[in-house]
């Protein structure tokens, strides 16, 4: 009896490993689909950073004590650090395509968001740092934080030129989600 059980138990569990395996696929996803995932996460992300850098900007020009230029700043960055982050973890949730060094390719794309993420929240932590008593002073500080942001996000951008998976450049140029 006992050997009547291991061997169903062990058939059962061959049975379940393949379900498994045809269900989930036995990779990662498709580059198309892949490119899919990663174009929805940078869309709403580039719009949210767009939108941000337009307030920056008026928030530069307009006419506030530094105190309110400070906390607008300090929550537009905050918002920027927060909208590339969450751009990360759904580039991250996408998976590693299957292609080519879909790895290599992937941790690229997570960690130019990353750094673009930390460059938003160093930006952030520089502002929220800055005395507000000398309007010049604070002007100064804030000017020297953006031109450090902008080196550090220009330093962070990827490529896409370069993806080295014929299937992926041909994804990102086909799918509808990244037009």
């Amino acid at each position: 009896m006992r050997t009547c059980r291991a061997s169903a138990v062990g058939k059962l569990t061959v049975v379940l490993a393949t379900l498994v395996v045809v269900i989930t696929g036995c990779g990662g996803p498709s580059p198309r689909a892949w490119a899919a995932s990663v174009c929805g996460a940078l869309t709403p992300w580039r719009s949210e950073i767009s939108k941000l850098t337009s307030s920056t900007d008026q928030q530069m020009t307009a006419q506030t004590t530094p105190a309110q230029a400070k906390e607008n700043l300090v929550r537009l960055f905050g918002g920027a650090e927060q909208a590339s982050e969450t751009a990360r973890r759904k580039v991250e949730q996408a998976g590693v395509p299957e292609t080519d060094n879909g790895e290599a390719i992937s941790a690229g794309f997570r960690g130019s968001l990353e750094k673009m993420r930390d460059a938003y929240g160093r930006a952030r932590d520089t502002i929220e740092g800055l005395g507000t008593g000398e309007p010049a002073a604070f002007y100064d500080g804030v000017r020297a934080a953006v031109d450090t942001l902008n080196k550090e996000y220009d330093a962070s951008a990827l490529d896409t030129s370069k993806l080295n998976s014929e299937e992926l450049k041909q994804a990102f140029d086909e799918v509808p989600e990244c037009r």
